[in-house]
């Protein structure tokens, strides 16, 4: 699969390295020149120099040929316009980073839906981990070659659970209807919007990416 990261910090580093180690192709698109020259010796992957906000360049990245657009820079406007743009362009699945929790609503009436907050959700985890519930745990249970991967269900895929034809080695975890959580039977049935969240082996995930596109998304 390929990815596309506008902006070169830390956090964009630190998953390109994770995505390259798992033989994924990395594209980075950095303005600030000096930047992209420290870490061409320390990555083997794409980079672009420009601003990612900007249409020809992040058509110079090939989105049809991307599964996912990743806005991290430090700037919240500059993610937000990389987004939209992004999203204009094709780009498969588009995920934006904000600090300023106040625009949120905006990135909602945008249309924006794969906004991250790393404020607040280091802030959930460590209250979490506060009141005696560690939200790491369950990253230390899924070892070796176990993946978690979560989809929404479309309106042609409504009815029993057992429907979907998932591939071998794939075991539905849980249903998210809304906010209410759901353990699944044999019965169960699934609506339009439900979120299910699986467990599977990593050599399913691109296949699961393929058949739910940008609704798809890896969980764990």
């Amino acid at each position: 699969m390929r990815a596309v990261f506008v902006g070169a910090g830390a956090t964009t580093l630190a998953t390109a390295r994770m995505l390259l180690k798992g033989g994924h192709e990395v594209v980075l698109i950095e303005k600030d020149k000096e930047r992209i020259e420290a870490i061409e010796d320390e990555l083997d992957c794409g980079l672009l120099h420009g601003d990612g906000s900007r249409p020809a360049v992040l058509r110079e990245a090939d989105p049809e040929g991307t599964e996912f657009l990743f806005c991290l820079t430090g700037d919240d406007q500059a993610n937000i316009l990389a987004s939209l743009v992004g999203r204009t362009l094709g780009f498969k699945r588009v995920v934006c980073k904000i600090q300023d929790s106040e625009l949120v609503h905006l990135c909602v009436e945008l249309g924006l839906e794969g906004v991250i907050i790393p404020a607040q959700t280091i802030g959930r985890h460590l209250a979490e981990m506060f009141e005696g519930h560690d939200p790491w745990e369950i990253s230390a249970k899924i070892r070796g070659d176990a993946r978690m991967f979560s989809f929404v269900v479309k309106e042609d895929e409504e009815g029993n659970l057992r429907d979907l034809e998932l591939p071998r080695e794939t075991r539905v975890i849980c249903v998210y209807r809304g906010n209410k959580f759901l353990l699944p039977d044999d019965e169960m049935r699934i609506a339009k919007d439900d979120e299910v969240v699986v467990i599977t082996a990593s050599a399913n995930l691109r296949r699961l990416a393929e058949r739910w596109g940008a609704q798809g998304r890896r969980a764990g």
